[in-house]
């Protein structure tokens, strides 16, 4: 296990970069400690792939460095930095047992075949192989196959960190919650460092103790799930995060108040920077619907189960609501009220109030 420290980190896939627009990656700066579950969340393109092949030694970057317990790695070859990878597909032996492709990488390293033999069947207990370990890898499901490539990952009790690519973008929508519950339940037992490079909201914050949020090459947020659910500091992580994401709406600022359109509009806290565009965020969740408040006319509804979703049009403005209680018909007038301990400002789109009483 290590300590993973990304100092000033850039890269460009363009021969002489000339502004930042030509960096798939743009001065990163993490630092993540010893044994902790990491995500890298973003939709594709973000260059949270780009980071992770960097972090594995697989692509060298532009500029900046990568150190494990402060040990500079940036020159290194993947094979020179003890790690695991368990990238999207499947990456096994079909034509060996499951036992042959979990002791591969130990056998590679002339471990000791005793040592071999309990390794691979604590691995094979922990995902739930055992009675398969004399199984072809190509009669396999997916899923099981999936398993073994995750096993490959985790059977060496050596490495400095343990990286998933994507690793759930094959396996069924029914299967992905166990996987997902299973990989939480081995990095608990493990405590290896791992990081998980997702575009799936649900994997990153079902997984991570910590999610690195991106956009564009850049670092928009870093925080566990409870932080970027309930104060985004962007307004691209509440759109990013949740479902349905923020309402990210219109505002003005008069005399003082902030409005959103010519209604008055109560925050969270004290502004602290009203420079730039601004909005207004509030969650769903925090949209209440009644008689007072600013006027609105139900545009949809939609039973969700225990709750509804309910899109309200204020002028052409869509604005989102969920609810527990008996829901709105479709055309009714109705009033919406924000939450103010949830209810934000962004300038710019970074976020613009403290916290607290103003």
């Amino acid at each position: 296990m290590a300590r993973i420290t990304l100092d000033n980190l850039k890269h460009s896939y363009s021969a002489n970069p000339v502004s930042m627009d030509d960096y798939a990656l743009k001065e990163i700066d993490l630092d993540w400690t010893d044994g902790g579950a990491y995500a890298l969340l973003g939709p594709s393109g973000c260059g949270k792939s780009t980071l992770l092949n960097i972090i594995s030694g697989l692509l060298n970057p532009t500029s900046g460095r990568v150190m494990f317990d402060g040990e500079d790695v940036t020159a290194l070859p993947p094979d020179k930095r003890n790690i695991a990878q368990v990238f999207q597909f499947p990456v096994i032996y079909d034509t060996m047992t499951v036992y042959d492709n979990l002791a591969f990488p130990l056998r590679n390293r002339g471990v000791e075949r005793e040592q071999i033999d309990n390794r691979v069947h604590e691995i094979a207990t922990m995902l739930e192989l055992t009675d398969s370990l004399s199984t072809r890898a190509s009669h396999l499901t997916p899923d099981n196959k999936q398993k073994i490539s995750m096993g490959r990952g985790l059977v060496r009790d050596d490495v400095n960190v343990i990286m998933f690519d994507e690793p759930l973008t094959v396996i069924d929508p029914e299967l992905k919650w166990k996987l997902r519950s299973k990989l939480k339940e081995l990095h608990q037992s493990i405590a290896s460092t791992m990081i998980y490079v997702t575009h799936d909201q649900t994997e990153a914050l079902t997984f991570a103790d910590q999610v690195v949020v991106m956009q564009e090459g850049e670092i928009v947020q870093i925080g566990t799930p409870i932080e970027l659910f309930e104060r985004p500091l962007h307004t691209f992580v509440g759109h990013f995060i949740g479902s349905p994401g923020m309402n990210i709406l219109p505002a003005e600022m008069v005399n003082g108040s902030v409005r959103f359109l010519d209604h008055p509009v109560e925050l969270e806290g004290p502004i602290k920077d009203s420079k730039g565009s601004l909005e207004i965020g509030i969650r769903p969740e925090y949209v209440r619907i009644g008689t007072k408040g600013i006027p609105a006319v139900i545009r949809k509804v939609a039973d969700i189960g225990r709750r509804t979703v309910i899109e309200a049009c204020v002028n052409d403005i869509l604005v989102n609501a969920i609810t527990e209680k008996v829901p709105p018909e479709t055309g009714q007038e109705v009033h919406l009220e924000f939450e103010p301990n949830q209810t934000r400002l962004y300038a710019d789109s970074w976020i613009a109030t403290e916290v607290g009483a103003q």
